[in-house]
């Protein structure tokens, strides 16, 4: 199969797909994202030079920094609490002269980092609606704000969105399982990456902010399964 055909299924994302997934995934947005920001905290810990130890950390601040808008709609203040911790050790990490100060810096926002994300996992249990789950509101105000809240075709475009990617989800499970494993491997992880760098896009619409999202975690689960085959034919 040509990666070339597999490819077209990534143009969609460029579509006008309509607003509409609602704030509902903004949980789900932010904790993709925080993946990305880990991602360069880690890279920076693991920079031998300060230069690049401050590059990576920049990455990541200014991850944390397109992200505020999605952990504000989330509304998960210990989430939103985490990360704004992390962000506040990058800081201190690139003003760090030294390699050991900026490393012991960038593991406090690592470690805060996560805890935003594990938060954010538990926020459908932990954390109650700022409606509560009281369907009788009896303002009409509060009746307004509501319904503000209420995407007006959420779920027909969310279905819409794996609808079109299930023809790309198939053809990615035939790559991982014909071509070569450092191929496959260099497309799945480009497509990974790409998704990952759209994410992070303040000018998005939701439409495609959900596609990019769950392109991300075909591929991701792709990477999964792609490590599993190579390491079994090692």
């Amino acid at each position: 199969m040509s990666l070339q055909v597999l490819t077209i299924y990534l143009w969609l994302a460029l579509l006008p797909f309509p607003s509409g997934t609602g704030f509902s995934n903004a949980c789900e947005f932010a904790g993709s994202n925080i993946s990305y920001i880990r991602s360069n905290t880690q890279k920076a810990i693991e920079a031998d030079k300060i230069n690049m130890i401050h590059y990576y950390a920049y990455k990541a601040l200014s991850a944390i920094d397109k992200s505020k808008d999605q952990f504000a709609a989330c509304g998960c203040e210990y989430a939103q609490s985490g990360i704004e911790e992390s962000e506040r050790y990058l800081k201190q990490a690139i003003k760090a002269s030294s390699l050991m100060g900026a490393r012991m810096l960038l593991e406090k926002s690592l470690d805060h980092a996560q805890g935003s994300l594990e938060a954010l996992e538990d926020h459908p249990e932990i954390h109650t609606s700022e409606y509560g789950n009281d369907l009788s509101v009896n303002t009409r105000e509060d009746k307004a704000r509501v319904q503000s809240f209420r995407p007006i075709s959420g779920k027909e475009l969310e279905k819409k969105v794996e609808s079109s990617l299930e023809s790309f989800r198939i053809s990615l499970e035939k790559v991982i399982s014909t071509l070569p494993c450092k191929e496959a491997e260099n497309y799945v992880l480009g497509v990974f990456q790409r998704c990952e760098l759209e994410l992070l896009k303040a000018e998005l619409t939701e439409g495609k902010r959900y596609y990019n999202l769950k392109t991300k975690n075909i591929a991701a689960r792709a990477l999964e399964k792609l490590g599993e085959r190579c390491s079994a034919t090692n």
